[in-house]
């Protein structure tokens, strides 16, 4: 009582699915966090509670004008666009065109407001439908540089009766105008190429949200009427001004990159303008252990033909890299070169940066390339600055070899290789506790009990393993899902518990923990520094077995003990860890290697 039911379990005919259905399946395209949904359908009510205003009696936009009445002369485009929903015949879209084009030109006597212009839009998308009107402007070539000299196809099909001739066609950057003056007959294409500069002051097609740094979990975004698109505007477009009828029609298209997949066929993306030359490191993070020189790889990739110029290696003050600098020379479009340095940190700890740049002909260029590519998105070019995290530090550690058993996937095993172990992949199938003897410690990724369902028949050989001397450091996993309960040799719960402030304090439960002290003594310092959070998914029961070596929570919360689990089996070690070590290892933090090299050196 006092609320008002609303059913979203409703069937669209026009659709075929219910709006259930509808949201199921959207759900199922978050695909980076595994949120596949099976379907529902029937009835599926939701209550709303009234805070201010008239309680709703049958709809609950009662009382809400949402007609064309609504606006100053608005009723006469309102009654025509009804006239042409009776008319539609879905067998011959085009004949209610007629009546389309007298809404049109009602709209435009109306005074100018942002919903006209919205409107105006949607009315011209809705006569181009029912024209069946192609048009299409495709570049040869995904990308081109400022300066470049591109040629586009265009192309424009009347698939209707309805007589429409093609007046001017203005291409975009320089607003160049073709007096066309040509009547599409018919079903028949009109297809031609035109050839166009990109001037120099074009900018790269960076997502507008990665233009300019922002902050702490916020981007920065300069154009107000940017924030929101899903996408960059189309780096490059194309106007085509028609004739239907005595009205003059404009309508506006992305130039976009085509081309023919042999299995998927016809595919789209969008044409972007990037630098004429790319420069990626190879690693996001490198770390110095001690005085000796490290390699850094530097690609260099060619944005268009014929490159010549000086790569280098900025490094930070009281650095060296070998050589300076070198030449790179890349004949062809995509064509790769890769530059070695030998790198020599400085003596003292530091966390600094190593920047890659390239010059060429008198410019100097720090952008790398990215490409995200799935089916269910559109393509998405990215030009991250070519820089990684360069870190100084002091850390011992003990044992050599490690097994990796890999979850969901992450970066550690690259981390660790980087401060000196040798790290092995696992196999979850192969898993066997007397050839796990001979790593120092075994680490199991990220989400392992989600996504390895082998796990729960081989869970008993990593406990032989830690049972006959071995350490096993086990991180998070979500409490939902798990392939077993017994993560452990004893009892644990996970929860939905977690420390989202990066920052927030970490308090010290078992300070003389050998994991806290050996061989690197932890701090409060190597809790600074950390990205993104302290730590998720902790468990929030465990066995007197274990001994919890950490506390932390969020401001306002309750003290979350469950982090860090430590405990003796038999003559090895068993550590589970919700701390975000995934995120921070990666992210070169240098008080996160220190605790986890001290969790694979425990008993040793």
């Amino acid at each position: 009582t006092g609320k008002f039911r609303l059913e979203t379990g409703m069937f669209n005919p026009l659709l075929g699915k219910s709006y259930g259905e509808i949201s199921d399946e959207s759900r199922s395209m978050h695909k980076s966090q595994g949120f596949g949904s099976s379907s529902s359908r029937g009835e599926a009510p939701e209550y709303l509670q009234l805070l201010k205003g008239d309680f709703p009696k049958t709809d609950l936009l009662q009382g809400v004008n949402t007609t064309w009445s609504r606006i100053k002369g608005g009723m006469a485009v309102g009654k025509l666009l009804q006239q042409a929903l009776k008319q539609y015949n879905p067998a011959n879209p085009a004949s209610v065109v007629p009546v389309l084009l007298q809404a049109h030109k009602a709209l435009s006597k109306l005074p100018d407001s942002g919903w006209k212009k919205v409107k105006e839009q949607e009315l011209n998308a809705a006569i181009k439908a029912c024209l069946g009107l192609f048009l299409e402007a495709s570049a040869q070539e995904n990308s081109a540089s400022p300066g470049q000299k591109v040629s586009w196809q265009l192309e424009a099909v009347n698939r209707s009766q309805v007589p429409v001739t093609l007046v001017i066609v203005t291409l975009g950057f320089n607003n160049q105008d073709s007096l066309i003056q040509t009547t599409l007959e018919p079903n028949k294409p009109l297809i031609w190429r035109a050839s166009v500069v990109i001037p120099d002051s074009t900018p790269f097609s960076q997502p507008y949200w990665l233009q300019k740094p922002g902050t702490t979990g916020m981007f920065r975004v300069d154009v107000q009427q940017d924030i929101g698109l899903a996408q960059n505007r189309a780096a490059a477009q194309v106007t085509f001004q028609v004739l239907v009828q005595g009205q003059t029609l404009a309508f506006t298209q992305p130039v976009r990159y085509k081309r023919t997949d042999p299995v998927a066929g016809e595919l789209y993306q969008p044409f972007e303008i990037t630098p004429p030359v790319f420069v990626d490191l190879s690693e996001k993070v490198y770390l110095f252990t001690n005085a000796q020189p490290k390699p850094v790889t530097v690609r260099v990739r060619a944005g268009q033909d014929a490159i010549k110029g000086q790569v280098s290696l900025q490094v930070p003050v009281g650095w060296r890299a070998e050589p300076a600098s070198a030449p790179v020379s890349l004949g062809r479009k995509g064509e790769e070169i890769a530059v070695t340095f030998q790198v020599f940190p400085g003596n003292a700890e530091v966390e600094g940066e190593l920047t890659a740049t390239v010059s060429v002909a008198g410019q100097t260029y720090t952008q790398g390339l990215k490409t995200i590519e799935y089916p269910h998105i559109p393509t998405q070019t990215l030009f991250p600055k070519a820089v990684a995290k360069s870190v100084k530090m002091d850390l011992q550690r003990k044992g050599q070899r490690i097994g990796y058993l890999m979850g969901a996937g992450d970066e550690i095993p690259a981390s660790l290789e980087q401060v000196g172990y040798d790290v092995e992949l696992l196999q979850v199938e192969n898993l066997n506790a007397a050839q796990l003897a001979k790593y120092d410690a075994v680490v199991v990724g990220v989400r392992a009990y989600n996504t390895l369902d082998r796990l729960q028949f081989q869970q008993p050989q990593l406990m032989q393993y830690v049972f006959n001397g071995g350490t096993l450091l086990v991180q998070y996993n979500v409490s939902r899902g798990l392939v077993t309960p017994q993560l452990g040799p004893y009892p644990l719960e996970l929860s939905t518990d977690r420390v989202t402030v990066e920052d927030a304090p970490v308090r010290f439960l078992q300070p003389n923990h050998a994991v806290l002290n050996t061989p690197n003594k932890i701090t409060e310092a190597d809790f600074k520094g950390w990205v993104q959070e302290r730590g998720l998914y902790f468990p929030s029961k465990w066995a007197p077995e274990y001994q919890a070596i950490l506390s932390s929570h969020d401001p306002g919360e309750s003290p979350k003990d469950g982090g860090l689990l430590v405990a003796k089996y038999g003559k090895g070690y068993y550590i589970y860890t919700g701390y975000s070590f995934f995120r921070e290892l990666p992210a070169g933090v240098p008080g996160a290697y220190r605790l986890f090299v001290n969790l694979l050196s425990i008993g040793k």
